[in-house]
């Protein structure tokens, strides 16, 4: 094929995304009016819109891939930042704890996204159905990532949101087209990501292994040799991998999901700094103060009152 022709079909296919992003957008716009996000009546799909830009709010990630078909947003990990927009999705294939902020909206051209929640077993069902799936080179073990997003891809999501039309096709159609969806995802260049999580024996899925049982026991002192033991590696191998999945240490993995929560029921419970910060397993109210400060910028009580202000991000 020539250079010219080449262009040609890069052309069309850009289009092609453009089209229908633009058509997801309409369709979305259509669903929030009104609301800041949405969980549809499609299990594992909830919608957002933002009408503003928004500061930084606290967000822990579950294994998902999101979408945004208008503006863009922003996520930080650890010391990784990734940005989607209408033309690359998120996809983190572990929970993950974040701060996210909403770069770019409008009242007149709202943020408008989704998010789809991933399913384990469905991804190993397809992998155990389409063998070439099977990791076969050396990939970032990143458990967050953006990917470029296909007009398949985009066709696909909106026949899942159309479905909300049809409540009596959900039961049959809807696991048919996330299973589509998945399938897209594992075909695409980000794929290999998956599959190192799903399957048993690899690393990254070992240290999936080793964040839920935090995410289950985050307030319980954290005994990294134990840990490492219970999943099958060394200290310094699973120190080297923790850090390769999630950017962040163990230690500093747990502090950001026990400062995440103290934040979130101090907003919602109106429980004051020493409380909280005993609840998500804190001994010492002055070291939860420093560390708070550390990762949100301003002491726990000034952060609070800021929220309660105006910072409608925060339960992104």
């Amino acid at each position: 094929m020539s250079v010219e022709n080449r262009l040609s079909v890069l052309d069309r296919t850009g289009n092609r995304t453009e089209n229908r992003s633009s058509v997801l957008a309409r369709n979305l716009d259509r669903r929030t009016v009104g609301m800041k996000k949405k969980e549809t009546i499609i299990p594992g799909l909830s919608l957002f819109r933002r009408e503003t830009p928004t500061g930084l709010s606290s967000l822990s990630y579950e294994p998902c891939v999101c979408l945004v078909v208008q503006g863009a947003k922003r996520v930080f990990f650890g010391k990784e930042t990734c940005q989607y927009d209408a033309e690359n999705y998120l996809m983190t294939s572990v929970h993950l704890p974040t701060m996210v902020q909403v770069v770019l909206a409008s009242r007149e051209k709202p943020c408008l996204g989704l998010r789809l929640t991933l399913d384990k077993k469905e991804i190993v069902s397809l992998i155990a159905d389409t063998p070439f799936f099977l990791p076969r080179r050396k990939t970032s073990e990143r458990a967050m990532v953006t990917g470029k997003v296909t007009p398949p891809l985009i066709s696909a999501f909106q026949r899942l949101i159309d479905l909300e039309d049809t409540p009596e096709d959900i039961p049959v159609l809807a696991p048919l087209i996330r299973r589509e969806i998945f399938y897209r995802l594992l075909a695409d260049e980000q794929g290999e990501r998956l599959c190192r999580i799903a399957l048993e024996g690899t690393p990254a899925h070992q240290i999936a292994r080793a964040i839920d049982w935090i995410r289950e026991n985050y307030t319980r002192p954290l005994r990294i040799d134990v840990l490492a033991d219970q999943i099958g590696m060394s200290r310094s191998t699973f120190h080297h991998h923790f850090r390769s999945v999630t950017a962040l240490s163990p230690l500093q993995f747990q502090k950001h999901l026990r400062l995440q929560e103290a934040r979130r029921r101090m907003l919602a419970e109106r429980l004051d700094a020493a409380t909280a910060a005993f609840e998500v397993g804190y001994e010492s109210p002055s070291q939860f103060s420093r560390e708070y400060r550390k990762l949100f910028g301003v002491p726990p009580k000034k952060d609070i009152s800021l929220l309660r202000q105006g910072s409608a991000g925060f339960f992104s």
